[in-house]
């Protein structure tokens, strides 16, 4: 008995030493899986290594080393059929990543017992053969990529049970047959079925997505071309034209005959002019609302004058016309000392072309084409409170802030009725409209390189206003005060403003980038900033908008989000789809987004200094070269061992 407690105590001492490992299962199941398909990577698998499967290439365990959560293995060299009784083993895995390869065979049947699997990619590669029924058990999947492949057979109503399902890509395949209704994929945001061989009509679950979703097939309906009838007098998705049309039970005899009564024929051509006209007048209303919206100069946007000036299309404005708050001096733009060459007046302004931009937190701005003079943006601002000689104090300060990660401000105009603001006009618009602008499919991916870089130039702006004194904040952080140069480089604007408006005056759509101990939008401190800097971290990295951020969407409280997706669930449910087929940047994406974190905490002293944000961008995209060159060294290597 003495003996025993012996023992007993000396496993207990030896025990917090004790590293835990992967199940022996899990090993021999990673170990099948390099015999059966092979590749280079698997060539480091070693059965006789004593190193941990998870420190193994690929492989990602969770906290404690006892389960696999992730395999990713894209473009390994992988060929072969995937073997079953492998994946069973895998109870934990969350993501599953086999693209790019050149796997062939079937899906297997018992993936499906991988029940806690999120994320599946297996697109460009040579699998073959009917999706197994056993896929639609995988309840939780998220992202489902199956794209270039030879997958055959119908595209079965089985998706419907995947209903936390965001993406499903299933084109470049052969798929055959009719689509069939997706009514309980409601989270379902990414869509293509391209290039099959499947007919019919898209069913109204589908019809949101772009056309590009369904080209290369000899499908109908919206968002494509309309189904033709066929010869029994139905159309493509089985209704009658002529109870559409709302013909009776003569129309139908009529239609079968291949003859039209003279009423109907009637009907057809009163009801095809009418159409024509509608369009025509349609056409016309249209083309003069977007003329006015681009021809109307900033005379009549802004209703500068208050005298009887005409000024439209070159007629000339008189700068005597335009009367200050007492009515004696004349009034003319006022150009800060950072313009580089003042070529142009309140005249020429006046007389310019103007496009409306947008509405923003301060005021509406304009695109000004001048006649022989640059192009430039023109703010109008509302709700400003300040005299002038007060305006000009508050505006001169902002006008000397020069930095290249800034939007210069060039002049200012200063009137009873108008107050304006000039600044360089920015190509690429802003980042709010390339995050959430164009969601179809002839997006231009914005890839892990320009977001972060549009980070890195923001955060540097801000540190510079930071730089003038404890009391010089943006108090305006957003996406859309970020505005971008043809290169993609971040300009940041609307700094300096907040100080010249009524509290009240300021709308609801900056409620998601503020911090919660604000409440004067005039008085912002430089942790703030900060935290509505780490919100636009939050959006650069997730792709959704903030609260009320944008018109007519609500938007998410992205730091609360964030919190509880990465609390609940594993971390690349975070990321915008966008950035996910960027595996090599995934521990970089993970480190901006802690980073985003800490900048949102809900106490101000718990955030980094702006300072410190931009130091950690610099290291994290100053580490990509080391690592690029690490990653040559390493694969040189490996070529140097197997010769």
């Amino acid at each position: 008995m003495h003996r025993n407690k012996l023992i007993i105590l000396f496993f207990l001492i030896l025990l917090p030493y004790a590293k835990p490992d992967l199940s022996s299962a899990q090993r021999a199941a990673l170990l099948n899986l390099r015999s059966a398909v092979g590749g280079r990577t698997l060539l480091l698998w070693l059965p006789t290594s004593t190193t941990s499967p998870c420190k193994w290439p690929g492989i990602l365990c969770d906290p404690t080393n006892t389960h696999v959560i992730a395999l990713r293995l894209p473009a390994a060299s992988l060929s072969g059929h995937l073997p079953s009784a492998v994946f069973p083993s895998f109870t934990h895995l969350r993501t599953l990543s086999f693209r790019f390869n050149s796997l062939s065979g079937p899906i297997p049947a018992d993936l499906s017992l991988c029940s806690s699997l999120r994320n599946l990619y297996l697109h460009h590669n040579n699998l073959s053969g009917e999706l197994p029924p056993s896929l639609f058990n995988l309840t939780s999947l998220v992202r489902l990529n199956l794209a270039d492949n030879a997958f055959s057979g119908p595209v079965r109503t089985g998706f419907n049970n995947l209903t936390r399902l965001r993406t499903l890509y299933l084109e470049n395949n052969r798929f055959s047959g009719s689509l069939p209704e997706l009514k309980r994929l409601a989270e379902l945001a990414q869509f293509n079925v391209s290039n099959n061989f499947l007919n019919g009509s898209v069913p109204e679950t589908l019809t949101g997505f772009s056309k590009e979703s369904f080209l290369g097939n000899t499908l109908c309906g919206k968002p494509l071309k309309l189904c033709p009838q066929s010869e029994n007098g139905r159309r493509a998705n089985g209704s009658f034209p002529g109870v559409a049309a709302g013909i009776g039970n003569s129309g139908l005899k009529e239609e079968k005959k291949g003859k039209l009564s003279g009423g109907v024929i009637a009907g057809i051509v009163i009801g095809c002019v009418v159409g024509m006209l509608l369009i025509v007048f349609a056409l016309i209303l249209l083309c003069r609302k977007k003329s006015d919206n681009r021809t109307s100069n900033i005379e009549n946007i802004a209703t500068l004058k208050q005298g009887n000036g005409r000024g439209i299309h070159g007629e000339k404005n008189h700068v005597s016309e335009v009367e200050t708050v007492g009515g004696g001096a004349n009034k003319k733009l006022v150009f800060f000392g950072n313009s580089e060459g003042k070529v142009f007046d309140l005249e020429d302004l006046l007389r310019a072309s103007a496009e409306v931009l947008g509405k923003g937190t301060f005021g509406t701005s304009y695109k000004a084409v001048l006649e022989n003079g640059p192009v430039v943006a023109v703010k109008r601002l509302k709700d400003v409170t300040l005299s002038e000689s007060d305006f000009r104090d508050e505006i001169e300060v902002a006008g000397a802030m020069v930095h290249q990660n800034l939007v210069p401000l060039r002049a200012y105009y200063y009137s009873r009725d108008e107050k304006l603001l000039v600044h360089d006009y920015m190509h690429m618009g802003s980042l709010s409209a390339l995050l959430h602008g164009n969601k179809g499919a002839g997006r231009t991916p914005l890839t892990w390189e320009l977001r972060s870089g549009i980070a890195l130039g923001a955060a540097r702006a801000v540190e510079y206003l930071h730089s003038q004194g404890p009391n010089v904040s943006h108090g305006n952080i957003k996406s859309s005060n970020i505005l971008l140069t043809k290169n993609y480089e971040a300009r940041v604007s609307d700094f300096g403003l907040a100080q010249l408006v009524s509290p009240s005056s300021t709308p609801n759509r900056i409620a998601g980038y503020r911090a919660p101990e604000v409440t004067d939008p005039r008085r912002v401190s430089h942790k703030a900033d900060v935290y509505s800097f780490g919100v636009v971290l939050l959006e650069l990295l997730t792709g959704k908008a903030p609260t009320h951020a944008l018109l007519h969407e609500e938007g998410v409280d992205l730091p609360r989000w964030v919190q509880s997706v990465v609390r609940e669930e594993w971390t690349s449910e975070v990321f915008d789809a966008e950035l996910l087929s960027h595996q090599t940047v995934e521990e970089d994406m993970v480190e901006l987004l802690q980073l985003a974190v800490d900048c949102t905490a809900p106490y101000p002293d718990n955030r980094p200094s702006i300072a410190e944000v931009r130091h950690r961008i610099e290291e994290l995209r100053g580490s990509k070269d080391l690592k690029q060159t690490q990653h040559q060294h390493d694969l040189i290597s490996v070529v140097d061992d197997l010769s």
